[in-house]
């Protein structure tokens, strides 16, 4: 049964070369690319509008007297309250305090700072340090209720 053809082995065609990539891999890149860029841009943007948040807060507690300033920061903070939920800025007493200390771990306006936070304002002479200390922990606050949406 030898009739003298003869058979050459299949020869495979080489693998295709890695550069340059499919388009697809350059559709993939892109997409990558602006979604990189997008979050980016989001996260100065929240930067930027959360520094916006601390220099208005700072500016509106800038009163001449620490009373002032007490008075300041509360009316702020129920402003942010009233944000968060709508009867927010109507607690008092213990309640407005559990209201602020929500989520918190540890609570900031607990003991000295919920207590100049509620009568502070009427004080003849509120403590200067632990005005700076409740404007820093409410500053915070403030924050973070008006920066979420």
């Amino acid at each position: 049964m030898d009739d003298g053809l003869v058979l050459r082995d299949i020869h495979l065609s080489s693998a295709p070369p890695w550069w340059p990539p499919a388009p697809g891999w350059w559709w993939l890149a892109a997409a990558l690319l602006l979604l990189v860029a997008g979050l980016v841009a989001w996260r100065l943007h929240r930067l930027q509008r959360r520094r916006k948040l601390m220099a208005f807060f700072d500016a509106e507690t800038a009163a001449a007297d620490p009373a002032g300033t007490v008075a300041a920061i509360s009316s702020l903070l129920r402003r942010a309250a009233r944000r968060r939920e709508p009867d927010g800025d109507r607690l008092e007493g213990d309640a407005w305090l559990a209201f602020l200390d929500q989520g918190q771990d540890p609570p900031r306006f607990d003991g000295v700072r919920g207590e100049l936070l509620l009568d502070g304002a009427y004080r003849p002479q509120p403590d200067p340090g632990a005005v700076a200390d409740l404007r820093l922990a409410a500053r915070a606050r403030f924050v973070e209720w008006m920066d979420r949406r």
